[in-house]
């Protein structure tokens, strides 16, 4: 991401400053799973705007990681986990082209509405073996609601599940003009 996209969502999300806290996405709600061990679970919020999605998880006893370009949309996220006490959630302003993420550093990513097809690959080395993907997007329909949409930016129906394909699928959904795949990623062979 260029400084003009990092300007262009700093304005997006200054011009929300006064919208009212969003809440987390209900995707979350059926299907990220309950902790045995909070304090060595880690999730990552990709993308994650003002972190409503992974402020959830830090709630739930995760230690989070939000990741998103820009420093206003940030330091708001900060401001929430500041009001709700949360403290196992770092805050992390990367261009979300190079993350540089670590592989088989997470239990679970989740990632709403951004795709960057070349960062796929890395999302899923970064899960560690029985974690998960939760992953929502817009794909092609979606242009018949916002016909300007770069087509760069949505998913080809169908194209979501490929990515995943050869993970367990707790759910594949596209309704209307978003697609949704939750998937746990495969433990290695035993070497017996």
């Amino acid at each position: 991401m260029s400084a003009h996209d990092r300007a262009r969502w700093d304005t997006i999300y200054r011009d929300k400053t006064e919208a009212s806290f969003p809440d987390p996405d209900p995707l979350l709600f059926q299907f990220a799973p309950p902790l045995r061990e909070p304090a060595s679970a880690c999730a990552l919020d990709l993308a994650s705007g003002v972190g409503q999605n992974g402020l959830w998880l830090a709630a739930q006893g995760y230690t989070v990681d939000l990741v998103d370009v820009s420093r206003v949309a940030l330091t708001r996220a900060r401001a929430e986990a500041s009001r709700r006490n949360l403290r196992s959630v770092n805050f992390l302003q990367l261009d979300l082209d190079d993350t540089g993420l670590e592989p088989e550093s997470y239990d679970l990513i989740c990632v709403f509405r951004f795709l960057s097809r070349v960062l796929i690959p890395p999302i899923r080395a970064a899960i560690r073996p029985g974690g998960r993907i939760l992953y929502q997007t817009f794909n092609g329909r979606y242009r018949a609601f916002k016909p300007d949409v770069n087509p760069d930016y949505l998913l080809g129906v169908g194209e979501l599940a490929g990515f995943f394909g050869d993970w367990k699928i707790l759910r594949i959904h596209e309704p209307e003009h978003i697609s949704q795949i939750v998937a746990i990623k495969p433990e290695p062979p035993s070497e017996d």
